[in-house]
Protein backbone atom coordinates (compact mmCIF):
# COMPACT_ATOMS: atom_id res chain seq x y z
CA UNK A 1 0.00 0.00 0.00
CA UNK A 2 1.37 3.49 -0.76
CA UNK A 3 2.66 4.92 2.49
CA UNK A 4 0.16 8.33 2.15
CA UNK A 5 0.39 10.24 5.43
CA UNK A 6 -3.26 9.41 7.81
CA UNK A 7 -4.82 12.55 7.07
CA UNK A 8 -3.89 12.84 3.29
CA UNK A 9 -5.10 9.42 2.99
CA UNK A 10 -7.99 10.62 4.35
CA UNK A 11 -8.45 13.56 1.70
CA UNK A 12 -7.16 11.31 -1.11
CA UNK A 13 -10.52 9.10 -0.09
CA UNK A 14 -12.55 12.29 -0.03
CA UNK A 15 -11.56 13.21 -3.52
CA UNK A 16 -12.36 9.92 -4.94
CA UNK A 17 -15.47 9.99 -3.61
CA UNK A 18 -16.10 13.64 -4.65
CA UNK A 19 -14.71 12.61 -7.94
CA UNK A 20 -17.68 9.35 -8.82
CA UNK A 21 -20.30 11.45 -6.97
CA UNK A 22 -20.14 14.00 -9.56
CA UNK A 23 -19.18 11.83 -12.41
CA UNK A 24 -22.58 10.20 -11.34
CA UNK A 25 -24.10 13.62 -11.08
CA UNK A 26 -23.55 14.78 -14.20
CA UNK A 27 -24.45 11.09 -16.24
CA UNK A 28 -27.58 11.49 -14.04
CA UNK A 29 -28.44 14.69 -15.26
CA UNK A 30 -28.46 13.78 -18.85
CA UNK A 31 -30.46 10.32 -18.27
CA UNK A 32 -34.09 12.51 -18.07
CA UNK A 33 -33.02 14.04 -21.13
CA UNK A 34 -30.99 12.05 -23.26
CA UNK A 35 -34.06 9.85 -25.13
CA UNK A 36 -36.00 12.96 -25.40
CA UNK A 37 -33.05 14.76 -27.92
CA UNK A 38 -32.64 11.77 -29.52
CA UNK A 39 -36.72 11.51 -30.37
CA UNK A 40 -36.53 15.49 -31.55
CA UNK A 41 -33.29 14.57 -34.01
CA UNK A 42 -35.30 11.85 -35.66
CA UNK A 43 -38.57 14.09 -35.84
CA UNK A 44 -40.30 12.83 -32.81
CA UNK A 45 -40.59 9.55 -34.08
CA UNK A 46 -41.15 7.36 -30.72
CA UNK A 47 -40.39 4.23 -32.12
CA UNK A 48 -37.26 5.15 -33.76
CA UNK A 49 -36.21 6.73 -31.23
CA UNK A 50 -36.53 4.13 -28.92
CA UNK A 51 -34.67 1.87 -31.64
CA UNK A 52 -31.94 4.47 -31.13
CA UNK A 53 -31.62 4.57 -27.70
CA UNK A 54 -31.15 0.90 -27.67
CA UNK A 55 -28.00 1.53 -30.06
CA UNK A 56 -26.76 4.40 -27.81
CA UNK A 57 -26.78 2.06 -24.82
CA UNK A 58 -24.98 -0.84 -26.58
CA UNK A 59 -22.87 1.34 -27.87
CA UNK A 60 -21.36 2.36 -24.32
CA UNK A 61 -21.56 -0.94 -23.24
CA UNK A 62 -19.16 -2.34 -25.95
CA UNK A 63 -17.29 0.66 -26.15
CA UNK A 64 -16.20 0.22 -22.35
CA UNK A 65 -15.77 -3.19 -22.40
CA UNK A 66 -12.87 -2.71 -25.18
CA UNK A 67 -11.41 0.49 -23.31
CA UNK A 68 -11.74 -0.49 -19.49
CA UNK A 69 -8.54 -2.61 -19.45
CA UNK A 70 -6.83 0.11 -21.28
CA UNK A 71 -7.75 2.22 -18.44
CA UNK A 72 -6.48 -0.08 -16.00
CA UNK A 73 -3.09 -0.74 -17.68
CA UNK A 74 -2.37 2.87 -18.13
CA UNK A 75 -3.13 3.64 -14.51
CA UNK A 76 -0.37 0.70 -13.64
CA UNK A 77 2.24 2.16 -16.13
CA UNK A 78 1.55 5.42 -15.51
CA UNK A 79 -0.31 6.40 -12.09
CA UNK A 80 -3.84 6.86 -11.11
CA UNK A 81 -3.98 10.89 -10.77
CA UNK A 82 -3.38 11.35 -14.13
CA UNK A 83 -5.39 8.93 -15.83
CA UNK A 84 -8.31 10.21 -13.49
CA UNK A 85 -7.94 14.17 -14.61
CA UNK A 86 -7.60 13.27 -17.83
CA UNK A 87 -11.56 11.40 -17.75
CA UNK A 88 -12.52 14.16 -16.03
CA UNK A 89 -11.22 16.33 -18.47
CA UNK A 90 -12.56 14.34 -21.58
CA UNK A 91 -15.28 14.35 -20.09
CA UNK A 92 -16.19 18.15 -19.63
CA UNK A 93 -15.36 18.55 -23.21
CA UNK A 94 -17.44 15.96 -24.31
CA UNK A 95 -20.14 17.06 -22.61
CA UNK A 96 -20.17 20.21 -24.39
CA UNK A 97 -19.40 18.53 -27.76
CA UNK A 98 -22.69 16.64 -27.27
CA UNK A 99 -24.81 20.11 -25.60
CA UNK A 100 -23.15 21.43 -28.99
CA UNK A 101 -24.11 18.31 -31.49
CA UNK A 102 -26.35 19.45 -34.76
CA UNK A 103 -27.20 16.08 -36.18
CA UNK A 104 -28.37 12.42 -34.23
CA UNK A 105 -24.60 11.24 -35.68
CA UNK A 106 -22.64 13.90 -33.89
CA UNK A 107 -24.60 13.15 -30.70
CA UNK A 108 -23.69 9.50 -31.14
CA UNK A 109 -19.92 10.37 -31.57
CA UNK A 110 -20.11 12.11 -28.66
CA UNK A 111 -21.76 8.89 -26.69
CA UNK A 112 -18.82 7.09 -27.95
CA UNK A 113 -16.26 9.62 -26.30
CA UNK A 114 -17.97 9.43 -22.99
CA UNK A 115 -17.74 6.13 -22.92
CA UNK A 116 -13.94 6.10 -24.02
CA UNK A 117 -13.06 8.66 -21.47
CA UNK A 118 -15.24 7.39 -18.13
CA UNK A 119 -12.03 6.12 -16.73
CA UNK A 120 -12.31 7.45 -13.51
CA UNK A 121 -15.02 4.62 -11.80
CA UNK A 122 -12.26 1.54 -12.90
CA UNK A 123 -9.44 3.86 -11.74
CA UNK A 124 -10.99 5.00 -8.48
CA UNK A 125 -10.87 1.46 -7.15
CA UNK A 126 -7.66 0.75 -8.03
CA UNK A 127 -6.73 4.11 -6.35
CA UNK A 128 -8.70 3.18 -3.30
CA UNK A 129 -6.74 -0.35 -3.37
CA UNK A 130 -3.72 1.21 -3.34
CA UNK A 131 -4.50 3.66 0.01
CA UNK A 132 -6.55 2.13 2.12
CA UNK A 133 -5.49 -1.28 4.07
CA UNK A 134 -7.22 -4.75 3.23
CA UNK A 135 -9.58 -4.27 6.27
CA UNK A 136 -10.74 -1.42 5.44
CA UNK A 137 -11.36 -1.57 1.81
CA UNK A 138 -15.08 -2.77 1.98
CA UNK A 139 -16.21 0.33 3.88
CA UNK A 140 -14.52 2.54 1.43
CA UNK A 141 -15.82 0.53 -1.52
CA UNK A 142 -18.86 0.82 0.25
CA UNK A 143 -18.86 4.68 0.37
CA UNK A 144 -17.99 4.31 -3.69
CA UNK A 145 -21.53 2.84 -3.48
CA UNK A 146 -23.12 5.60 -1.29
CA UNK A 147 -21.42 7.99 -4.46
CA UNK A 148 -22.80 6.04 -6.88
CA UNK A 149 -26.53 5.99 -4.98
CA UNK A 150 -26.34 9.71 -4.01
CA UNK A 151 -25.42 10.82 -7.62
CA UNK A 152 -28.72 8.47 -8.90
CA UNK A 153 -30.70 10.11 -6.93
CA UNK A 154 -29.56 13.98 -7.23
CA UNK A 155 -28.88 13.74 -10.66
CA UNK A 156 -31.99 12.63 -12.76
CA UNK A 157 -34.28 15.15 -10.75
CA UNK A 158 -32.28 18.11 -11.02
CA UNK A 159 -31.71 16.70 -15.21
CA UNK A 160 -35.30 16.13 -15.45
CA UNK A 161 -35.61 20.30 -14.20
CA UNK A 162 -33.63 21.66 -16.61
CA UNK A 163 -34.18 19.44 -19.18
CA UNK A 164 -37.67 21.23 -18.85
CA UNK A 165 -36.28 24.44 -19.53
CA UNK A 166 -34.18 23.39 -22.43
CA UNK A 167 -33.41 20.16 -23.49
CA UNK A 168 -29.41 21.08 -24.07
CA UNK A 169 -29.55 22.51 -20.45
CA UNK A 170 -28.79 19.44 -18.81
CA UNK A 171 -25.43 18.66 -20.86
CA UNK A 172 -24.02 21.94 -20.03
CA UNK A 173 -24.54 21.72 -16.15
CA UNK A 174 -22.98 17.92 -16.57
CA UNK A 175 -19.78 19.71 -18.28
CA UNK A 176 -19.23 22.46 -15.53
CA UNK A 177 -19.34 19.21 -13.16
CA UNK A 178 -16.87 17.39 -14.85
CA UNK A 179 -14.56 20.18 -15.36
CA UNK A 180 -14.85 21.67 -11.49
CA UNK A 181 -14.01 17.98 -10.81
CA UNK A 182 -11.13 18.23 -13.14
CA UNK A 183 -9.98 21.37 -11.57
CA UNK A 184 -10.25 20.18 -7.99
CA UNK A 185 -8.17 17.11 -8.79
CA UNK A 186 -5.63 19.18 -10.44
CA UNK A 187 -4.75 20.78 -7.12
CA UNK A 188 -6.08 18.71 -4.26
CA UNK A 189 -5.20 14.67 -5.60
CA UNK A 190 -2.35 13.34 -4.38
CA UNK A 191 -0.86 10.42 -6.61
CA UNK A 192 -1.63 6.61 -5.17
CA UNK A 193 1.00 4.50 -6.97
CA UNK A 194 4.47 4.79 -5.89
CA UNK A 195 6.97 4.47 -9.11
CA UNK A 196 8.61 1.79 -7.78
CA UNK A 197 4.77 -0.05 -7.46
CA UNK A 198 4.37 0.83 -11.21
CA UNK A 199 4.45 -1.86 -14.27
CA UNK A 200 7.97 -1.19 -16.05
CA UNK A 201 5.97 -0.73 -20.06
CA UNK A 202 2.43 -0.48 -21.06
CA UNK A 203 0.91 -3.95 -20.86
CA UNK A 204 -0.89 -4.39 -24.30
CA UNK A 205 -1.10 -8.32 -23.51
CA UNK A 206 -3.70 -7.38 -20.42
CA UNK A 207 -4.70 -4.09 -22.06
CA UNK A 208 -7.96 -5.94 -24.32
CA UNK A 209 -10.73 -7.71 -22.98
CA UNK A 210 -9.20 -11.25 -24.05
CA UNK A 211 -6.20 -10.45 -22.40
CA UNK A 212 -7.40 -9.02 -19.54
CA UNK A 213 -9.50 -12.78 -18.89
CA UNK A 214 -6.57 -13.92 -18.99
CA UNK A 215 -4.84 -11.79 -16.21
CA UNK A 216 -8.55 -12.71 -14.03
CA UNK A 217 -7.42 -16.62 -14.96
CA UNK A 218 -3.99 -16.09 -13.88
CA UNK A 219 -5.28 -15.92 -10.43
CA UNK A 220 -7.72 -18.63 -9.65
CA UNK A 221 -9.39 -16.61 -6.65
CA UNK A 222 -10.16 -13.73 -8.65
CA UNK A 223 -11.36 -15.65 -11.61
CA UNK A 224 -14.44 -17.06 -9.14
CA UNK A 225 -14.96 -13.72 -7.89
CA UNK A 226 -14.76 -12.15 -10.94
CA UNK A 227 -18.02 -14.57 -12.38
CA UNK A 228 -19.47 -13.37 -9.28
CA UNK A 229 -19.01 -9.49 -10.35
CA UNK A 230 -20.21 -10.77 -13.85
CA UNK A 231 -23.31 -12.41 -12.48
CA UNK A 232 -24.08 -9.82 -9.42
CA UNK A 233 -24.34 -6.99 -12.80
CA UNK A 234 -26.09 -9.03 -14.94
CA UNK A 235 -28.63 -9.07 -12.37
CA UNK A 236 -28.73 -5.82 -11.63
CA UNK A 237 -29.37 -5.36 -15.18
CA UNK A 238 -33.31 -5.99 -14.59
CA UNK A 239 -33.75 -2.86 -13.26
CA UNK A 240 -33.07 -0.72 -16.45
CA UNK A 241 -34.30 -3.37 -18.69
CA UNK A 242 -38.02 -3.90 -17.55
CA UNK A 243 -38.34 -2.12 -14.40
CA UNK A 244 -40.56 0.76 -15.96
CA UNK A 245 -42.20 -1.66 -18.16
CA UNK A 246 -43.37 -4.26 -15.33
CA UNK A 247 -44.38 -1.84 -12.88
CA UNK A 248 -46.60 -0.18 -15.85
CA UNK A 249 -48.01 -3.88 -17.09
CA UNK A 250 -48.55 -5.42 -13.16
CA UNK A 251 -48.79 -2.31 -10.71
CA UNK A 252 -50.10 0.72 -13.16
CA UNK A 253 -47.46 3.11 -11.96
CA UNK A 254 -47.22 6.01 -14.00
CA UNK A 255 -43.38 7.85 -14.37
CA UNK A 256 -44.17 9.96 -11.27
CA UNK A 257 -44.64 6.87 -9.34
CA UNK A 258 -42.11 4.96 -10.93
CA UNK A 259 -39.72 8.01 -10.06
CA UNK A 260 -40.61 7.85 -6.22
CA UNK A 261 -39.82 4.09 -6.25
CA UNK A 262 -36.48 4.73 -7.73
CA UNK A 263 -35.78 7.37 -5.57
CA UNK A 264 -36.75 4.99 -2.07
CA UNK A 265 -34.57 2.76 -3.94
CA UNK A 266 -31.56 4.69 -3.70
CA UNK A 267 -32.17 6.34 -0.44
CA UNK A 268 -31.94 2.64 1.07
CA UNK A 269 -29.14 2.22 -1.15
CA UNK A 270 -27.15 4.63 0.22
CA UNK A 271 -27.98 3.75 3.91
CA UNK A 272 -26.69 0.68 3.49
CA UNK A 273 -23.53 1.42 1.52
CA UNK A 274 -22.78 4.12 4.01
CA UNK A 275 -23.60 2.64 7.17
CA UNK A 276 -24.26 -0.80 7.73
CA UNK A 277 -21.63 -2.04 4.99
CA UNK A 278 -18.49 -1.22 7.74
CA UNK A 279 -20.63 -2.62 10.63
CA UNK A 280 -21.69 -6.20 8.85
CA UNK A 281 -17.78 -6.64 7.79
CA UNK A 282 -16.35 -5.43 11.05
CA UNK A 283 -18.85 -8.45 12.50
CA UNK A 284 -18.78 -10.71 9.99
CA UNK A 285 -15.72 -10.53 7.63
CA UNK A 286 -15.51 -9.84 4.19
CA UNK A 287 -16.76 -13.58 2.94
CA UNK A 288 -19.77 -13.91 4.90
CA UNK A 289 -20.98 -10.57 3.97
CA UNK A 290 -20.79 -11.21 0.45
CA UNK A 291 -23.01 -14.46 1.42
CA UNK A 292 -25.29 -12.50 3.06
CA UNK A 293 -25.72 -10.00 0.85
CA UNK A 294 -26.07 -12.22 -2.22
CA UNK A 295 -28.74 -14.08 0.35
CA UNK A 296 -30.50 -11.03 0.69
CA UNK A 297 -30.45 -10.08 -2.74
CA UNK A 298 -32.07 -13.88 -3.70
CA UNK A 299 -35.15 -13.36 -1.33
CA UNK A 300 -35.33 -10.01 -2.66
CA UNK A 301 -35.90 -10.42 -6.10
CA UNK A 302 -37.91 -13.67 -5.28
CA UNK A 303 -40.00 -11.10 -3.87
CA UNK A 304 -40.50 -8.64 -7.09
CA UNK A 305 -40.99 -10.98 -9.22
CA UNK A 306 -43.72 -12.84 -6.95
CA UNK A 307 -45.32 -9.88 -5.42
CA UNK A 308 -48.91 -9.40 -6.49
CA UNK A 309 -49.52 -5.93 -5.92
CA UNK A 310 -47.22 -2.78 -5.66
CA UNK A 311 -47.84 -2.87 -1.67
CA UNK A 312 -45.97 -6.03 -1.46
CA UNK A 313 -43.07 -5.07 -4.29
CA UNK A 314 -42.64 -2.07 -1.78
CA UNK A 315 -41.92 -4.78 1.25
CA UNK A 316 -38.92 -6.26 -0.83
CA UNK A 317 -37.63 -2.93 -1.15
CA UNK A 318 -35.44 -3.02 2.32
CA UNK A 319 -34.82 -6.28 1.97
CA UNK A 320 -33.16 -5.58 -1.60
CA UNK A 321 -30.98 -3.41 -0.30
CA UNK A 322 -29.15 -5.19 1.80
CA UNK A 323 -27.68 -6.82 -1.35
CA UNK A 324 -25.48 -3.73 -1.06
CA UNK A 325 -23.25 -5.34 1.09
CA UNK A 326 -22.34 -7.90 -1.79
CA UNK A 327 -20.23 -5.36 -4.08
CA UNK A 328 -17.99 -3.66 -1.33
CA UNK A 329 -17.46 -7.12 -0.04
CA UNK A 330 -16.62 -9.13 -3.56
CA UNK A 331 -14.01 -5.95 -4.81
CA UNK A 332 -12.25 -6.02 -1.53
CA UNK A 333 -11.35 -9.77 -1.62
CA UNK A 334 -10.08 -9.64 -4.69
CA UNK A 335 -7.83 -6.67 -4.09
CA UNK A 336 -6.73 -8.60 -1.22
CA UNK A 337 -5.54 -11.33 -4.36
CA UNK A 338 -3.10 -9.18 -6.08
CA UNK A 339 -0.42 -6.34 -5.17
CA UNK A 340 -0.50 -2.78 -6.23
CA UNK A 341 1.37 -3.49 -9.90
CA UNK A 342 -1.38 -5.19 -10.95
CA UNK A 343 -4.48 -3.53 -9.52
CA UNK A 344 -5.38 -1.34 -12.29
CA UNK A 345 -5.45 -4.11 -15.04
CA UNK A 346 -7.69 -6.10 -12.36
CA UNK A 347 -10.02 -3.33 -12.28
CA UNK A 348 -10.11 -2.58 -15.65
CA UNK A 349 -10.97 -6.40 -16.48
CA UNK A 350 -14.25 -6.60 -14.06
CA UNK A 351 -15.49 -3.55 -15.57
CA UNK A 352 -15.10 -4.83 -18.64
CA UNK A 353 -17.28 -7.45 -16.90
CA UNK A 354 -19.59 -5.14 -15.85
CA UNK A 355 -20.12 -3.62 -19.49
CA UNK A 356 -20.36 -7.36 -20.74
CA UNK A 357 -23.19 -7.57 -18.66
CA UNK A 358 -24.93 -4.39 -20.22
CA UNK A 359 -24.52 -5.60 -23.61
CA UNK A 360 -26.14 -8.63 -23.13
CA UNK A 361 -28.79 -7.97 -19.85
CA UNK A 362 -31.27 -5.65 -21.59
CA UNK A 363 -32.00 -8.00 -24.44
CA UNK A 364 -32.29 -10.91 -22.54
CA UNK A 365 -34.33 -9.59 -19.65
CA UNK A 366 -36.54 -7.80 -22.03
CA UNK A 367 -37.00 -10.72 -24.44
CA UNK A 368 -37.90 -13.00 -21.29
CA UNK A 369 -40.53 -10.41 -20.33
CA UNK A 370 -41.96 -10.08 -23.44
CA UNK A 371 -42.15 -14.08 -23.63
CA UNK A 372 -43.97 -14.04 -20.46
CA UNK A 373 -46.38 -11.54 -20.87
CA UNK A 374 -47.32 -12.89 -24.92
CA UNK A 375 -50.21 -14.83 -26.15
CA UNK A 376 -47.96 -17.49 -26.37
CA UNK A 377 -46.26 -17.29 -22.98
CA UNK A 378 -46.00 -21.20 -21.56
CA UNK A 379 -47.00 -19.68 -18.09
CA UNK A 380 -48.16 -15.81 -17.49
CA UNK A 381 -45.62 -14.54 -15.01
CA UNK A 382 -44.61 -10.55 -16.18
CA UNK A 383 -42.43 -11.01 -13.12
CA UNK A 384 -40.44 -13.77 -15.10
CA UNK A 385 -37.20 -10.99 -15.58
CA UNK A 386 -36.60 -10.78 -11.50
CA UNK A 387 -36.93 -14.86 -10.95
CA UNK A 388 -34.21 -15.03 -13.73
CA UNK A 389 -32.19 -12.37 -11.76
CA UNK A 390 -33.46 -14.35 -8.27
CA UNK A 391 -31.52 -17.88 -10.44
CA UNK A 392 -28.17 -15.61 -11.06
CA UNK A 393 -27.59 -14.69 -7.74
CA UNK A 394 -28.45 -18.01 -6.07
CA UNK A 395 -25.34 -19.11 -8.83
CA UNK A 396 -23.40 -16.48 -7.18
CA UNK A 397 -23.38 -17.56 -4.40
CA UNK A 398 -22.84 -20.70 -4.91
CA UNK A 399 -19.77 -19.57 -6.99
CA UNK A 400 -19.01 -17.02 -4.00
CA UNK A 401 -19.09 -19.81 -1.13
CA UNK A 402 -16.24 -22.11 -3.39
CA UNK A 403 -13.91 -18.86 -4.25
CA UNK A 404 -14.57 -16.22 -1.31
CA UNK A 405 -11.87 -16.48 0.88
CA UNK A 406 -9.45 -14.01 2.42
CA UNK A 407 -5.76 -14.61 1.21
CA UNK A 408 -2.19 -14.19 2.84
CA UNK A 409 -1.13 -10.80 1.63
CA UNK A 410 0.15 -10.80 -2.09
CA UNK A 411 3.81 -10.18 -3.21
CA UNK A 412 4.21 -7.98 -5.66
CA UNK A 413 7.19 -10.63 -6.77
CA UNK A 414 4.41 -12.69 -8.03
CA UNK A 415 1.73 -10.48 -9.11
CA UNK A 416 4.24 -9.14 -11.55
CA UNK A 417 5.43 -12.73 -12.46
CA UNK A 418 1.37 -12.68 -14.11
Amino acid sequence: MNALAPQARKAALAFIFVTVLIDILAFGLIIPVLPHLVQRFVGGDIAEASLWVGVFGTMFALIQFVTAPIQGALSDRYGRRPVILLSCLGLGLDFIFMALAPTLAWLFVGRIISAMTSASFTTANAYIADVTPPDKRAQAFGMIGAAFGLGFIIGPVIGGWLGGIDLRLPFWGAAILALCNFAYGWFVLPESLAPDKRTTRFDWSHANPLGSLMLLKSYPQVFGLAAVVLLINLAHYVYPSVFVLYADYRYHWGPQAVGWVLAVVGVFSVIVNALVVKRVVGAFGERRTLLIGLMFGTVGFAIYGLAPTGHWFLVGIPVMAMWALAMPATQALVTRQVGPSVQGRIQGALTSLVSFAGIIGPALYTTVFALFIGARAPVHAPGAPFLLACLMLMAAGLVAWRFARVPAPAADAVVDAA
